[in-house]
């Protein structure tokens, strides 16, 4: 994996982003079973310093170069400061990582990344490893997970999409948004709309009448405007719908990244015309999968009513 390399010498993955809880260890063990069961070697590596009980095997794992304990112990750094040092600590030692990489050349790659949120918005030091990871000739997407339940609160929904916006631009990868946990999000409450007007980002301006229903927001209505404004200009986030326990909807998350990394347009595996052309056009909007999970959404909210008419 010399810099310059070309040909057979490339390998793929993904960067698996997100804030704290969003299930990005999870995310990493399961879609390493997937793709272990499609065929595909398959080796995740963790680069979180402060991930101490894996719950899976991990091929190589950054506690052997740096643990967020040990750092806020010889320093005296609180769990922020001393994680961001942990990352400069990685960029700093880069060749330590190369040659630990060099072992799993021909694998596919899942890294479990830390969940600070300024390691993906303004910090540098994650993103330089993620360039040097490209000078190495690794195509890489960057999977950014977003914990389901923000739909149910507008405020929150577009903190998510102004958040994910600027993780888009500061990382400089292919990119792919995922809702997390679609298998829960009949348990956090009931969405203001459809399920796909999340997904698609549709028209904002409904999300900004809705917040302005609630005194608290209704004073930061100009404020929302601008923000959807900005989120608008962009046309860059839209979001893919993932419950890790259903093979469709991980076989939908690996085609809109496989898509992002250019994967299904190598000769890596054997592929038919029919998985190209799903590649090619089906993981831009993905109304069946949406359209699964807003059905039996829909259906618990009626199980809800009728079960409150009862008790009447």
């Amino acid at each position: 994996m010399a810099e310059g390399s070309r040909g057979s010498s490339l390998a793929f993955g993904q960067v698996v982003i997100g804030p704290p809880g969003s299930g990005k260890t999870t995310y990493c063990q399961a879609m390493r079973d997937f793709l272990a069961r499609l065929g595909r070697s398959v080796a995740v590596v963790n680069l979180d310093p402060a991930n101490e009980a894996l719950p899976g095997p991990c091929a190589l794992d950054i506690g052997e170069l740096v643990t967020l304990p040990d750092v806020m112990a010889s320093l005296g750094l609180g769990p922020n400061g001393g994680l961001l040092y942990c990352m400069e600590y990685l960029e700093a030692n880069a060749d330590w990582l190369r040659d630990r990489l060099r072992a799993l050349r021909g694998h596919y790659l899942l890294f479990d990344c830390p969940g600070q949120v300024e390691l993906y918005t303004h910090h540098e030091a994650l993103k330089n490893v993620f360039a040097q990871l490209a000078k190495w000739n690794f195509r890489l997407a960057a999977v950014h997970l977003v914990d389901s339940h923000y739909c149910t609160d507008p405020g929150k929904f577009i903190s998510v999409l102004c958040t994910s916006l600027s993780t888009m631009l500061h990382v400089e990868l292919p990119h792919v948004n995922v809702l997390s946990k679609m298998d829960l999000i009949e348990q956090y409450g009931k969405l203001a709309f459809n399920l796909d007007y999340y997904t698609e980002v549709l028209d904002l301006s409904y999300l900004v009448d809705h917040l302005a229903s609630d005194p608290f927001f209704r004073n930061f209505r100009r404020l929302n405007e601008k923000l959807v404004e900005v989120i608008e200009d962009y046309s860059l986030v839209s979001f893919v719908p993932l419950n890790v326990q259903d093979k469709q909807s991980m076989r939908r998350v690996l085609q809109a990244v496989d898509k992002a990394s250019g994967y299904s347009f190598g000769d890596l595996e054997q592929r038919s015309l029919e998985a190209l052309m799903s590649a090619a056009v089906g993981a831009d909007f993905h109304f069946p999968s949406t359209l699964a999970v807003q059905e039996k959404y829909v259906q618990s909210q009626d199980k809800a009513v009728e079960e409150e008419v009862m008790d009447l």
